[in-house]
């Protein structure tokens, strides 16, 4: 690697890092302020809501009997190392890289939760017609905001490849 991928890999993790930092000092300052439970309205389609997910996107496997933290936190370990050798691999791919580490980030903002209280600290609910959103948090909101960034580089780094489909 040259230094100059490596500074562009460097820049990718700090974004990660960033992630897992501001996700954390958040959840820190809900923590402080919110029993479980705690419901505050701040517009007609949004509070904040202090909730434990016991497990994956969307609570996914939340009423399993408790084998969700090891295992959905061994398998974002795994994940991010995976995310992390894709980042160092392609370090100048911008949409790519960037994409990647928001969700290196969100994966490692819930994974530290996981290992300190066997659950993620979730806060953010909206809600229209009596219908809501699973509460989800900054890191969660992140590791969505990658997916999509991943999506959309399929379709437009596809295109600026040589030899692809038109």
């Amino acid at each position: 690697m040259n230094r100059v991928d490596l500074l562009n890999a460097r820049r990718w993790f700090a974004l990660a890092a960033a992630i897992v930092v501001a996700d954390q000092i958040v959840k820190w300052v809900v923590l402080r302020h919110f029993a479980p439970g705690e419901q505050r309205v701040v517009t007609d389609f949004f509070n904040l809501v202090l909730v434990f997910n016991k497990g994956a996107a969307f609570s996914l496997f939340a009423q399993a009997p408790g084998w969700q933290a090891p295992v959905l936190s061994a398998f974002a370990i795994v994940a991010a190392i995976v995310v992390a050798v894709f980042i160092v691999r392609s370090p100048r791919r911008r949409l790519l890289c960037s994409g990647l580490a928001l969700i290196l980030g969100g994966a490692i903002g819930n994974v530290i939760d996981r290992l300190r209280f066997g659950v993620v600290v979730d806060f953010l609910d909206f809600h229209a017609l009596g219908w809501h959103w699973p509460a989800f948090n900054v890191a969660d909101s992140a590791i969505s905001i990658g997916a999509v960034i991943l999506i959309l580089e399929g379709f437009i780094g596809r295109e600026k490849r040589p030899g692809a489909a038109s």
